[in-house]
């Protein structure tokens, strides 16, 4: 048997019906991607197809279980030293796609699992496509979120195929569309299960080489994509930059590049297309984006523990029927396939819970993501109860329940008394220290935090929190769950605040200190979507819960000392019934009919400030900002993160810090650490010591250090 070193990608087999089939398969990877490598390696295959004078049609297939082709190897671009290498990446992928369109017999894509990027390219040059019905069937081009645009041949192809309002949905936003819509959008030929689909494929070539079909619009569809073409652009522009705030060069170009290929015609496409893919790939916003790309692919592959195997979670249990708990539930079962016993003190909190499982479920069933049976199963998955029965059965038992230690320690002690010798305890806790939850336990080694971000199903992060009695094997496994639970898991060492909330006080403090000066609320927020958060400091305030981050603030600063210690303000909010938005009254207006966000401006006169734009916004970046950098270099030096990897992936996807700047670590290589205690110095004389870099920053600083190797 060939070696993974010798052992082709692409494997073609001639059948006695005429067709030959290229069996996709990259050796010693558990998913197929395009690699530069591959170019002699395919140049011969083709050139061997060309010379078959008996062929008389093509399928591609993949020979991987569970995926068509993944998309090109980022890694490719990484080796680019100039704009011209990357164009010359996309010249040659758009040159073989090129020359499989050209052949004269029918080329068909067989596609079962993901064909992403590069991969729905490839499938794009074949005449045809046909995919399997299966969930894992996914079609789409997610370049943009890598700051790119498809550089094979996809802004060409796509609106040719699917128009170009839908081609540009799926490009600006990487949507990835299922079996059934890819076939309404005409994207797909033909849906057949998974056992049939080479069959299906090669019966679809034997018919000879099909018309070029032109995308299915209605009169709508017609007037926007010709006469109106202009409208059609300029609304995708607008819509696009909506959120974006020109922030990602890729949505302009992407927008620009379909426009010139659609005015000027395929071949004059093509040639922009690869020109504006070797920009965009020497972007600083492409070069973090990548990086954020390469460090949970890493992450994936990462148990926590080094050396330590995970135990498989079969069953779980939750205490806490509210939000937290109910969200936990759902990713459990919804994610992770695991069964969830579900307690709570009364049948109330488990009737929430269900219901908000329920209602997770609903879009989609109605969106038919999801079969009735499926629908059904999943609903049946989630119990109730008011007591522990049950819980003998749980490998993990995931507690959300209300902010007390007396609480917490309670439930560690009846957990111990009701589940098994091997069962987890993992707390939700978003600020009591896991070693004071754990100190009563007879079993510590198996406490552990793993904790969530609001709301549970839609933010990707989890912390997983050890104190230092926590097991290796504790560590492994739950890591694990929480992969399986959709999420992407950094382990941070315990302490007040852990890592996410520890470094978002200090933003928030003094955003606080800039409103209580009279900078306008909307001017605060807006300043601070504008740098790439995707809400402002204020509107998160509200989100979370003023009185939430009221009992936060001084855990935080008891522990930590004085630059955590927040403005006197929260009392008064809170003596006026502001909550935010869980009580429809904090710095916004709820409840309104009038259209957009509104500022309440009673609030003012409760601080006894009147509200003017005086700081300029550079400056109001930089108060809140830096206090952020400085406190997560202050995580690194203290060891509560691993490295400045899990520290910009846990603000990123815990805090929602600007993907763009690649995290506090990378913005801080990206300025300069001798530019940050600069600045830091500077505002630590002029506002006060919270400012007062770190020993790590002032040590790296004098070293002319960096985070990451350049």
């Amino acid at each position: 048997m060939a070696s993974s070193e010798t052992k082709s990608a692409f494997q073609l087999d001639l059948r006695k019906d005429g067709i030959g089939v290229i069996t996709i398969d990259v050796p010693g990877e558990s998913m197929n991607t395009l690699k530069a490598t591959f170019a002699d390696e395919v140049a011969d295959l083709m050139a061997r197809i060309e010379r078959e004078t008996e062929l008389k049609g093509l399928v591609f297939i993949s020979g991987k279980p569970s995926s068509f082709v993944a998309g090109a190897d980022i890694r490719m671009i990484n080796e680019c030293e100039t704009a011209a290498d990357a164009e010359s990446l996309a010249r040659q992928g758009q040159a073989l796609f090129d020359r499989i369109e050209s052949l004269p017999i029918p080329v068909i894509a067989a596609i079962h699992g993901p064909a992403l990027g590069g991969g729905l390219e490839l499938a794009l040059a074949c005449h045809a496509r046909v995919v399997s019905d299966s969930p894992k069937t996914v079609l789409g081009v997610p370049e943009v979120q890598l700051g790119l645009l498809p550089g094979s041949g996809g802004t060409q192809r796509l609106p040719r195929l699917v128009g170009v309002q839908n081609a540009l949905t799926l490009m600006l936003t990487g949507k990835q569309l299922r079996p059934k819509q890819a076939l309404k959008m005409g994207l797909a030929d033909e849906i057949v299960p998974q056992s049939i689909l080479l069959e299906a494929a090669v019966k679809l070539a034997l018919k000879g080489k099909p018309k070029k079909k032109k995308p299915q619009l209605n009169f709508v569809g017609k007037v926007l994509e010709g006469p109106l073409s202009s409208v059609l652009y300029k609304k995708a522009r607008e819509q696009a930059q909506k959120k974006a705030l020109g922030n990602y060069p890729a949505i302009d170009k992407i927008i620009d590049t379909v426009m010139y290929g659609m005015s000027k015609g395929m071949q004059a496409g093509l040639e922009y297309e690869a020109k504006q893919f070797g920009e965009l790939a020497m972007s600083d916003v492409s070069y973090q984006l990548r990086n954020i790309f390469f460090a949970t692919t890493e992450m994936k592959k990462e148990t926590g523990a080094e050396g330590v195997q995970p135990e498989k979670v079969k069953k779980a249990a939750v205490l806490g029927g509210g939000l937290m708990g109910g969200g936990i539930a759902h990713v459990t079962i919804n994610k992770a396939k695991v069964p969830v016993r579900l307690k709570d003190i009364n049948q109330e909190g488990i009737k929430n819970a269900l219901a908000y499982h329920h209602k997770l479920l609903m879009p989609r069933l109605q969106r038919k993501i999801m079969r009735m049976s499926q629908f059904q199963q999943e609903l049946l998955m989630l119990n109730g109860t008011v007591d522990y029965s049950g819980f003998k059965n749980a490998d993990i038992v995931v507690e959300a329940v209300f902010e007390d230690l007396n609480l917490k320690q309670q439930m560690v002690a009846d957990v111990e008394e009701h589940a098994a010798a091997h069962t987890i305890f993992a707390t939700n806790t978003s600020s009591l220290p896991i070693t004071q939850i754990a100190a009563k336990a007879a079993r510590p080694e198996q406490v552990i935090g793993l904790h969530y971000f609001s709301p549970v199903e839609k933010m990707p992060l989890a912390e997983i929190i050890t104190h230092p009695g926590t097991s290796a094997q504790t560590i492994a496994t739950t890591v694990e769950f929480a992969k399986r639970q959709g999420k992407t898991p950094i382990v941070v060492r315990d302490g007040a605040g852990f890592y996410v909330n520890r470094i978002l006080a200090p933003y928030m403090n003094e955003a606080a200190r800039l409103l209580l000066a009279g900078e306008p609320i909307e001017v605060l927020d807006k300043t601070f979507v504008k740098f790439g958060f995707p809400v402002g400091p204020v509107t998160l305030l509200d989100e979370v819960g003023i009185d939430v981050a009221s009992k936060v603030a001084p855990i935080l600063a008891n522990e930590l000392g004085d630059r955590f210690k927040a403005p006197d303000a929260f009392s008064k909010l809170l003596d006026d019934g502001r909550k935010g938005r869980k009580s429809n009254k904090g710095f916004y207006v709820y409840g309104s009919k009038k259209k957009g966000k509104q500022v309440d401006s009673s609030v003012y006169a409760l601080f006894g400030i009147t509200p003017a734009a005086k700081l300029d916004k550079d400056v109001m970046i930089e108060r809140c900002v830096l206090p952020m950098l400085n406190e997560a270099a202050w995580c690194l030096q203290e060891e509560i993160i691993r490295s400045p990897r899990d520290g910009d992936i846990g603000a990123i996807f815990g805090i929602g810090f600007p993907p763009f700047r690649g995290g506090p670590f990378r913005y801080m290589d990206s300025l300069g650490v001798q530019h940050v205690v600069a600045r830091l110095q500077h505002y630590a004389e002029t506002e006060g010591e919270r400012f007062t870099p770190c020993q790590l920053l002032l040590d790296m600083a004098a070293k002319g250090e960096s985070f990451y190797k350049k």
